[in-house]
């Protein structure tokens, strides 16, 4: 808020004699004037006391604005922009001026090529520029014949396209495996520690005229600026807002290459910006903001790197940062923006279509203007059903498959350790069993022979080897024979009367009656692995019909 105006040139910045500058503010010639030139850095420094000291100049960094905009030099125009500095225009000699017509054979025009929808570029102001460059169009766009293709048919296959591309498998994966995402979200671009700055300013301060002071441009911007040639577009409501529009559609593209690239560009920094941005590669108009979020959204989940809806949402976020941090911002993104396209081959051209003329229209457009865009932007939500890929059906069937895998995992992981523990309980059951069976094995073999020795009975004495070891239907215990447990408990499930012991001190009959069992359970051939209660009931069903015969 000085009382003096400065100002500094470098040498050879003016041409043609000169450079005339336009200021936002008036300023006076009164004595106080002060001038300066470095000779080694080859700048001129010039001081001017301004009208109304104290007097806020805003948009002194928009070089290009400063500039007084090229008069025509062959007639005055017929539309003319009140305000304008007036200028001397130099008079044209009759001399010069071609009085013949040139004559050209007549050539029948399409109807396509006279449909006024086939326009394109800032503003949609260009039509028929591009059919000489349709070989180089091919790295640069996805449209084909751009001036013979209408804005509806344009939507209709870029939408095709993004269907096409759409990848589930990328997305997936993307969606699981996350960790460089996260890292790439953590990542602060420079317009945060600007933007949060911006924020502690205003809560002690409302005035916003300050804004611009927070970013700065480098020497490099600054001679970018000067390059530009200034010039005003005549712009009706309906195209300012299709600008307006296209200028977030852009912001988007870009906020999102600098976060994945961590603010270093690398070759695909180009691609990334037009490839994302439907304004650039499909000369797409818009009607809404929120079309241009479902757009931007689409495309980030079907052609870069990483394709996560988080990122979306992060660069939406971005973007609402930089238009309500001002023209000064988003200027510098343009900029940047310029700088990639032009040191990109096929790209360049979507300079001269777009970027250029951007860079140019922002310098003059009011920070209200912005300030209502970025309220218009962050009135929209977006969320991933909108986008018609299916996103939410494709996680939730990749989450089942996913949580049945880790419960067919565990069922394994139980199944054998149940294994394991079965075959060990097993391996110790045998052990136990084959101690047990030969200790008794010893002491039956003892006790057997000890009742057979005592035993008055010879057919007795003559049963105790083969009927013994091959049939367990009977048993002799205390001196008598009985039946065994196994063959009672399995007449007692059929409904046979159980029978009970039977002394060995009983008469003949009985002992006929063993000796006619005895004959028919050696003519009996024990198959391999039957059980002993099988063998009780082939005994008993042989026994059973012995006294019938």
């Amino acid at each position: 808020m000085n009382k003096t105006w400065s100002l500094s040139l470098k040498n050879g910045d003016c041409s043609c004699g000169g450079t005339i500058l336009t200021l936002p503010g008036r300023i006076v010639e009164n004595g106080s004037e002060q001038g300066s030139y470095d000779a080694d850095k080859g700048i001129f420094t010039i001081r001017l006391p301004k009208e109304t000291p104290g007097q806020h100049f805003e948009g002194l960094n928009m070089l290009t604005a400063l500039l007084a905009p090229r008069k025509s030099r062959t007639a005055k125009p017929l539309v003319e922009e009140i305000g304008a500095s007036e200028i001397p225009e130099e008079v044209v000699d009759d001399e010069e001026f071609d009085w013949e017509i040139e004559q050209t054979p007549y050539e029948e025009v399409s109807e396509s090529a006279l449909n006024p929808q086939c326009h394109y570029g800032f503003g949609n102001l260009r039509s028929g520029v591009l059919q000489r460059l349709q070989d180089e169009l091919s790295d640069v766009i996805d449209i084909k014949d751009p001036d013979f293709t209408p804005a509806a048919e344009r939507r209709q296959k870029r939408l095709a396209a993004e269907l096409a591309k759409f990848d589930p498998d990328h997305y997936l994966a993307d969606f699981f495996e996350d960790e460089a995402i996260e890292q790439i979200l953590k990542y602060n671009p420079w317009w945060t520690d600007k933007y949060s700055k911006m924020t502690a300013f205003l809560e002690k301060s409302q005035e916003q005229e300050n804004h611009a002071t927070l970013v700065s441009f480098s020497e490099e911007e600054k001679y970018q600026l000067r390059k530009f040639v200034n010039k005003s577009y005549l712009l009706d409501k309906r195209a300012c807002r299709q600008v307006c529009y296209s200028l977030i559609d852009i912001l988007l593209a870009y906020c999102y290459e600098t976060r994945v690239t961590e603010g270093e560009k690398n070759v695909e920094s180009a691609w990334n910006i037009r490839k994302l941005s439907p304004t650039l590669c499909w000369f797409e108009t818009w009607t809404n903001v929120h079309d241009i979020m479902v757009s931007f959204g689409r495309r980030v989940l079907c052609y870069p790197l990483y394709r996560h809806f988080k990122l979306v949402m992060k660069a939406y976020r971005d973007t609402i940062k930089i238009l309500q941090l001002g023209k000064s911002a988003v200027l510098k993104c343009l900029l940047d923006i310029h700088k990639i396209f032009q040191e990109n081959d096929p790209a360049y051209i979507l300079n001269d279509l777009y970027i250029s003329d951007y860079c140019v229209w922002i310098q003059k457009v009011k920070s209200k203007k912005l300030a209502a865009l970025a309220e218009a932007l962050k009135e929209v939500s977006l969320t991933k059903a909108q986008l018609g890929l299916e996103l939410e059906e494709l996680e939730a069937a990749a989450l089942l498959v996913q949580e049945e895998e880790t419960a067919l995992k565990a069922a394994h992981s139980v199944s054998g350790q149940q294994t394991l523990c079965s075959s060990s309980e097993a391996s110790d059951s045998e052990d136990s069993d084959s101690s047990v069976s030969s200790g008794n094995e010893d002491s039956g073999s003892d006790s057997e022979q000890d009742e057979l020795k005592d035993s008055p009975s010879e057919t007795v004495n003559s049963l105790q080897g083969p009927f013994l070891e091959e049939s367990s239907a009977f048993l002799i215990v205390d001196g008598g024979v009985r039946r065994n447990t196994a063959i009672q408990e399995s007449d007692a499930s059929q409904g046979k009367p159980l029978a009970s012991s039977w002394p060995l001190g009983v008469s003949g009959p009985l002992i006929e009656e063993l000796g006619e069992q005895l004959k028919t359970t050696v003519q009996v051939s024990e198959p391999k692995g039957t059980t002993a209660v099988n063998r009780s009931n082939i005994q008993e069903r042989d026994g059973c019909q012995t006294p019938n015969n």
